[in-house]
């Protein structure tokens, strides 16, 4: 039994360790994620192989004897005699159950296409995160009066636990902000002690219609700490999404931005839309007249180091404590200095001893500066952000890019970049269609080295679209979107679903080799491995179910994977047990012995 069994399952479990070498090769985010995941299940698939071929068949001769005149179980009988009928009826009919598996692929095929797309799931992390933002020229006392009345609102609602606000930047500034932005760490009960709604969505809006009513006139974004965290490291935004524009002019930058912003919002699932603040900054200009100070004997020098002394001061000497040296500076009070009226009094010597007030040769400008100048890869940008709510990525980014190709037209060398998790979405799709293949190409080849030949390894494959159409289904049911996660998942799916497959179509080819025509080899060894097949497929389900129904925090990433394991082995089983049993017959029919066509392992006549 154990030298039966050993090619088959060396081979299989090879398979399944083989499928996952590929995963080692994902980077970025997706690589930190799931690379763990994969190298656990490789070594302990190598360290269960060792253990099955060389402990099993010693502990069974010890422990596991079968006893004279065994039975099997119950629950084996009944599963034998339901299986017979639909077995029979696979191979006197192969088009009964070819046919709806077709159906079946092609069906997923079109429900695919219309699921969401996303980076990786949201997490329910329970805490609100809320970025709140004003005018760049808000002073300090301003801002923490804004901010308090922000937890005021808050605190109102009973669903609120603390509320804790940071304003600016800190000492260790590793989060820098001005003091117009406010990071309000919201911590709340328990979702099902809620009083005032039960979705979050909900909360959000009664959130956001409070603050407003009590503070008005700031910008408001809602996310939650870890997420706000994990989109910063990973795009350098706060938000879902970023569109970045690139520039020259800040100006011309600026209105493209509001354009962007202005179409984004019509976006259905669009939410929080802000574009950076890069203007607003009042400032004094000083433009000196060249005129005037020719006319004085004057250059535009002495002008600008009279004001820079005015309000930076002037070095005039050192002062020495000890061993420390100290500049001694000196410079006009601020009330000299306050405005522009103040300013063009500040008189200015000449080189014939005159005192000539600033306002007679200088045009003294209040207006607003840039608030921030940001770029990247040398380059000027602009960054539009949002959040995403009730929709999954992909289809939003899809529409809000034709609404931005159909509303927004850029001036010549001007250019916008998709960022954020969309990015990131990109990078990892691409990397994928290069892993999913390599890994199917393996399988394939893996498979053909087992039998031999091309046509068993090719009906074992037909294990893996089957597979792929289950786990699309069971993500449909439970409305999950398409995920790397639920891509990870379809990558470990492959190799269990082919498991079967090699143990079932092994068992045949054995049975033809003792000289069983190949219709009672398919149909002796379909009963003889029915046990094997629904043990591997109820063990693998039921140890990815804790994963697929977990609702504790971190969860949402697992549950993808799991969801589409399940749903695969279901389908991948069901071929296994009736689609193999009625295509082997046809596409891997033995030369040497023909198949009886009309007779059954029973020897009874076939209808």
């Amino acid at each position: 039994a154990a030298r039966e069994v050993l090619r088959p399952i060396v081979f299989a479990v090879g398979i399944i360790i083989i499928v996952y070498v590929p995963i080692l090769s994902l980077l970025g985010l997706e690589g930190k994620m799931f690379r763990p995941m994969a190298m656990t299940v490789i070594f302990a698939l190598a360290a269960s192989l060792l253990f099955a071929v060389g402990g099993v068949p010693v502990l069974a001769y010890w422990f596991a004897r079968a006893k004279p005149n065994h039975e099997e179980t119950w629950l084996i009988r009944h599963a034998r005699r339901l299986y017979q009928p639909w077995l029979d009826l696979s191979l006197n009919r192969p088009a009964w159950v070819v046919i709806p598996g077709i159906l079946l692929f092609i069906l997923s095929l079109l429900i695919g296409s219309r699921l969401g797309i996303e980076f990786i799931p949201r997490l329910e992390e329970g805490d609100m995160a809320i970025q709140v933002w004003r005018l760049p020229s808000v002073s300090m006392t301003e801002s923490v009066e804004t901010a308090l009345g922000v937890e005021r609102a808050l605190r109102q609602f009973p669903e609120v636990v603390q509320v804790v606000t940071r304003t600016g930047s800190p000492e260790v500034a590793t989060d820098v902000m001005g003091i117009e932005l406010s990071d309000v760490f919201v911590v709340l009960k328990p979702q099902d002690e809620w009083t005032t709604t039960t979705s979050k969505e909900t909360l959000i809006e009664k959130f956001k219609t409070a603050v407003l009513a009590a503070v008005p006139g700031v910008g408001l974004s809602f996310t939650q700490p870890i997420e706000m965290r994990f989109n910063e490291l990973i795009a350098g935004t706060r938000s879902d999404l970023a569109i970045k524009i690139f520039g020259e002019d800040l100006e011309v930058l600026r209105h493209q931005g509001d354009l962007v912003a202005r179409s984004l919002e019509q976006v259905r699932g669009a939410a929080d839309v802000k574009v950076e603040q890069v203007t607003g900054v009042p400032r004094i200009r000083i433009i000196v007249d060249r005129d005037q100070i020719g006319r004085y004997g004057l250059s535009a020098k002495d002008v600008l180091r009279i004001i820079e002394s005015v309000r930076v001061g002037q070095t005039v000497g050192t002062v020495f404590q000890g061993q420390r040296r100290f500049d001694l500076i000196v410079r006009l009070s601020d009330e000299t200095s306050a405005g522009p009226v103040a300013l063009g009094n500040i008189l200015i010597p000449t080189a014939h001893g005159e005192l000539v007030p600033l306002s007679r040769v200088a045009t003294i400008e209040v207006d607003e500066g840039p608030a921030q100048v940001s770029r990247e890869n040398i380059q000027r940008r602009l960054v539009v952000e949002a959040n995403i709510r009730g929709r999954d990525l992909g289809s939003f980014v899809t529409e809000a890019q034709q609404v931005i190709r159909d509303r927004v037209s850029l001036p010549p060398g001007y250019y916008l970049e998709w960022s954020g998790q969309f990015k990131h979405l990109q990078e990892a799709t691409r990397r994928l269609a290069v892993v999913v293949p390599i890994t199917l190409l393996l399988i394939i080849a893996i498979l053909s080295v087992i039998f031999g030949a091309i046509r068993p390894a090719l009906l074992i494959f037909l294990n893996v679209p089957l597979a792929l159409s289950g786990g699309i289904f069971a993500l449909w049911l439970r409305g999950l979107p398409l995920s790397i996660s639920a891509v990870i998942g379809c990558v470990a799916l492959f190799g269990i679903a082919v498991l079967n497959g090699v143990v079932l179509v092994s068992r045949i080819q054995r049975l033809e080799t003792e000289g069983l025509p190949t219709r009672e080899a398919v149909a002796q060894g379909a009963m003889d491995r029915l046990r094997p097949v629904l043990m591997t497929a109820l063990v693998a389900s039921l140890g990815f179910l804790p994963m697929a129904v977990a609702t504790s925090m971190g969860a949402e990433v697992q549950r993808p994977l799991a969801t589409v394991v399940i749903g695969g082995l279901i389908t991948s089983t069901a071929l296994t047990l009736f689609i193999i049993p009625a295509l082997y017959g046809i596409v891997c029919r033995s030369k040497k012995q023909p198949a009886i066509p009309h007779q059954s392992h029973t020897n009874t006549t076939s209808i």
